[in-house]
């Protein structure tokens, strides 16, 4: 995809694509959502056996040496010098904030507690989104947003008992810098393929990540299992660089906001996977709290902003 000009990058889509491409559009952010959801849990796996800082830093490097091996093999030319600094906020806030963030929190904290910052980060994507675009969804839209991320809170807090602790403040910084990325990403894929948005966002924290792993890793001890190495591949290739692809794909065909929204059934996936991948018992809310999700989630994809 060729470059727009300046006048016309700050919007992700300028015209309303076909309902085909819209519908394909949706399938795509809803794959990122599906493999954003094994992050968790292939987190917790990872911990096994890595060091919080040697874990990210190390899937950081590995995701990108698929991204750049992936550039390279294509030739694709560098980015215009006017967008390198919408792709340094998304390698700042996808590629090292929040996958930090929330690796420190799940130190003390279990996936159902951290899904949390799931459950807030569509709307806080929404609204950075208005703010950084100008875009301006429907009443119908903020409403039916607002009810699904007040269900997914109330879910997740009552679980929790409510308490706030070290791991939620991890948490809670971790929604805003991601939420910030997501909202760049979306817009600089309305201009270049969502695949090479995130390829060159981690080929640029190459020279950051290349270090840290390396004293990481010397620093931490590291006991290799199936589960950790297994957690440390999902989370470099899968949550990394392929869920991001189709995730940044989905958002510049149907618009952030929107796009955004097919997070709220995130947090109830991650407790599925958890089920079955961790052994955490599936609380008896989850089913209640999925079908008001669902709901939300179906009005703000009818909603027209």
């Amino acid at each position: 995809m060729r470059a727009q000009s300046s006048a016309t990058a700050a919007v992700p889509i300028a015209v309303p694509a076909p309902s085909r491409g819209r519908g394909f559009g949706t399938l795509q952010a809803a794959l990122g959502v599906v493999a954003f959801s094994l992050t968790f849990p292939a987190t917790a796996w990872g911990l096994e056996g890595f060091g919080p800082w040697s874990l990210v830093a190390v899937r950081s490097v590995l995701a990108a040496v698929v991204a750049g091996g992936c550039l390279l093999a294509l030739r694709v030319p560098l980015p215009a010098r006017r967008h390198w600094a919408g792709l340094a906020v998304v390698a700042a806030g996808v590629v090292l904030g929040f996958p930090m963030l929330t690796t420190l929190a799940l130190q003390t904290s279990t996936t159902a507690h951290a899904a949390v910052v799931v459950g807030l980060l569509p709307l806080t994507t929404a609204l950075l989104s208005s703010l950084r675009t100008g875009s301006r969804p429907s009443r119908t839209f903020w409403a039916a947003a607002l009810a699904g991320a007040a269900a997914v809170v109330a879910f997740t807090v009552q679980q929790s008992g409510g308490a706030l602790t070290t791991a939620d403040l991890y948490l809670f910084g971790a929604l805003l810098i991601c939420a910030a990325g997501y909202t760049e990403g979306g817009r600089l894929a309305g201009t270049m393929p969502g695949w090479q948005v995130i390829g060159w966002a981690l080929v640029l924290c190459l020279p950051l990540t290349v270090p840290v792993a390396a004293v990481a890793l010397t620093a931490e001890p590291v006991h290799l299992t199936a589960h950790s190495v297994t957690g440390l591949l999902w989370v470099a290739a899968g949550s990394q660089f392929l869920g991001l692809i189709v995730w940044y794909r989905g958002m510049a065909s149907v618009g952030i906001p929107k796009a955004s929204q097919l997070q709220l059934a995130q947090p109830l996936l991650t407790l599925f996977w958890s089920v079955f991948l961790l052994g955490e018992h599936l609380p008896w809310a989850a089913p209640v709290t999925a079908l008001a999700v669902l709901v939300c989630i179906a009005v703000t994809q009818r909603a027209r902003g």
